[in-house]
């Protein structure tokens, strides 16, 4: 009879032996987050992350914590704090870093959004660059 697994395991295995998948998993988790703001399912990708890089007491050794701790923490419904999320992360070999929300050619001209409020202060019409 043929043995199953269960998917977590299974993720935890190929996310163990692929680093950039491993980043890209949390990555994305990350962004989801900041989509959906769902904590426990952030915090479930997170703790599958531990767990395909050595573990909850691997991990819990990394950041000077009691691995119940750890354990608690991941499996919370609430967030961490910041300091103990960078604690983890650095732990894990990562950092956060801060991108724009779009990209740099879709962001607005700031020198027309500049002198169409200025004009709108002093009430005159505004005054579009030749860029435009």
């Amino acid at each position: 009879m043929r043995k199953y697994r269960k998917w977590r395991d299974i993720v935890i295995e190929q996310l163990a032996a692929n680093w950039d998948e491993a980043l890209d998993y949390i990555q994305f988790a990350m962004e989801e987050y900041q989509v959906d703001g769902d904590t426990e399912v952030f915090l479930l990708a997170l703790y599958t992350f531990v767990e395909s890089q050595g573990g909850v007491g691997e991990v819990a050794k990394r950041t000077g914590m009691d691995p119940q701790t750890l354990s608690k923490i991941l499996s919370s419904e609430e967030a961490p704090h910041f300091d103990t999320f960078l604690i983890i992360l650095k732990a894990l070999g990562c950092r956060l870093s801060i991108e724009p929300l779009v990209e740099e050619a879709a962001q607005p001209d700031i020198e027309l959004a500049i002198d169409t409020e200025s004009s709108q202060l002093s009430n005159e019409e505004p005054q579009l660059s030749e860029s435009d």
